[in-house]
């Protein structure tokens, strides 16, 4: 088992906080997160292309290589692996792994069962010790299926998935019944609406990330600062000061 493997475990899961760039990264290392991943959103959104089109696989693996020697273990956000031919996906998930990268999330996007299951087994194969965090996007898409959730999960663990993501799930009984289902870590994603970490502990959850939530609290913060600058409010809470963030940028945590 890898280190990044033993991480997700039952009553002390994972919290996963996804970075947006290599100074987010290492400022979440420096508080003691012992690994990081990344979120396509903010990808995309920072080059100016949609999430989920399958538009920024050179910029994914341009922040891969950027943070794959950072002082933390990354897992990397690759959409649906930037191609419906599990041969490229294998290719890709292969760079990932010779620039650092321990962990790869793969969504389904809600597409056929077997193409998803054989982008899996192409990673498994390219690059054996990556963990391969296989997502279905039944609640985050769909309707909740839970059939259709469990029928998705049981291809993705079948084709060798390391752990199962269900985005959009927030039902503690439901995730609960999950938990117990699946043969392999199960992650959540955190909503501020849904359990407490606390809480998904409790039910047994193996990993909770964070997704896109970081870089849009970033967003947000960063126009309310200049509206409130504007309207002659002086901006509160505490910010890194210019030498801190140089210090991030040349990798010093």
């Amino acid at each position: 088992m890898t280190p990044f493997a033993r991480l997700h475990r039952t009553g002390a899961p994972l919290l996963l906080p996804n970075a947006f760039d290599h100074a987010s990264a290492l400022a979440l290392a420096a508080e003691g997160f012992p690994a990081v991943a990344t979120t396509s959103l903010a990808v995309a959104a920072g080059a100016g292309l949609p999430d989920g089109a399958s538009a920024t696989r050179d910029d994914t693996l341009r922040l891969a290589l950027t943070l794959g020697s950072g002082p933390f273990l990354l897992s990397v956000d690759a959409e649906g692996g930037f191609s419906d031919d599990p041969d490229e996906v294998g290719e890709f998930a292969r760079h990932l792994a010779a620039v650092g990268a321990v962990g790869l999330n793969l969504e389904d996007g809600l597409g056929p069962v077997p193409v998803h299951a054989a982008k899996i087994a192409a990673v498994k194969a390219a690059a054996p010790d990556l963990f391969v965090n296989a997502r279905t996007d039944t609640y985050w898409l769909g309707e909740g299926d839970e059939r259709e959730t469990l029928r998705r999960l049981d291809a993705y663990q079948q084709a060798g998935a390391d752990g199962v993501f269900v985005p959009g799930l927030t039902d503690p009984a439901r995730i609960a019944a999950l938990v117990r289902q699946v043969q392999v870590p199960l992650n959540i994603l955190y909503s501020p609406t849904g359990p407490t970490l606390a809480h998904l502990t409790d039910l047994g959850v193996h990993r909770v990330s964070l997704g896109s939530l970081l870089y849009r609290r970033a967003l947000a913060a960063a126009v309310g600062t200049a509206v409130g600058i504007r309207a002659g409010r002086a901006p509160r809470g505490a910010a890194p000061t210019y030498a801190e963030v140089q210090r991030l940028a040349r990798g010093a945590c």
